[in-house]
């Protein structure tokens, strides 16, 4: 502004002025995510959702137990031992599951189809007994639940697809590294029970139907 003043200096005042506006610009367009990133780092650190050693969810590809938390971003370690570096603007755009806030127990579903030939009363005995027998499984009836002879293990049918019936089973755990190694068992310990008593786990089948020549022509 003051070289502004001078007549000889107008031309240099304006084209300078008008450099520092489009370089602020660019600098506030730069800045908005780094600026992002504090506000997340500082929610985090006055509300927190989370804290370091908690294990927690933001998607199926960043699981992991939280290692350090700044104001920039979190880094969490996941289960093959990789650290991940995740902008806390991220964080506060998603949906967070904290495995360790609250009770630290787990309901694991074990969920699978068998075809519509299969009898569905003794996939669902075969399923429960692979639960109840897991060590990792944990009994969470109430007193009125034993009373009234509830299962340990909830099955129920839950869909009828186009090739299979889908059972789900509700199998607690202590904590959720607990119930993963459940849920990983069980799948393995259902699948040569089934094999065995000839329950079917159907897989899509494609038909192919070829025509000669003179059936096109007819």
């Amino acid at each position: 502004m003051a070289a502004y003043i001078f007549p000889t200096l107008r031309g240099l005042a304006q084209t300078a002025v008008g450099g520092a506006g489009i370089l602020a610009v660019i600098i506030g367009v730069a800045s908005q995510e780094a600026l992002a990133n504090l506000v997340g780092g500082f929610f985090i650190i006055i509300f927190k959702p989370f804290q370091v050693h908690d294990v927690i969810k933001i998607s199926n590809e960043m699981v992991g137990e939280v290692t350090d938390i700044t104001l920039r971003h979190t880094v969490i370690r996941n289960y093959e031992n990789k650290m991940i570096v995740i902008p806390n603007a991220i964080i506060n755009k998603e949906k967070v599951i904290n495995y360790n806030l609250g009770e630290l127990k787990c309901c694991q579903w074990v969920e699978i189809g068998i075809s519509y030939d299969s009898d569905i009363s003794l996939a669902k005995h075969i399923i429960r007994e692979e639960c109840e027998s897991h060590p990792n499984l944990i009994d969470n009836r109430s007193e009125l639940d034993k009373y009234n002879n509830v299962k340990k293990v909830i099955i129920r049918v839950i869909s009828l697809g186009d090739s299979a019936v889908t059972i789900r089973a509700w199998a607690w755990a202590a904590d959720f590294p607990s119930a993963f190694v459940l849920k990983c068992d069980v799948y393995e310990s259902i699948k040569n029970r089934f094999d065995k008593e000839g329950i079917e786990i159907p897989f899509p089948h494609r038909t192919l139907v070829f025509k000669n020549k003179n059936e096109q022509e007819i």
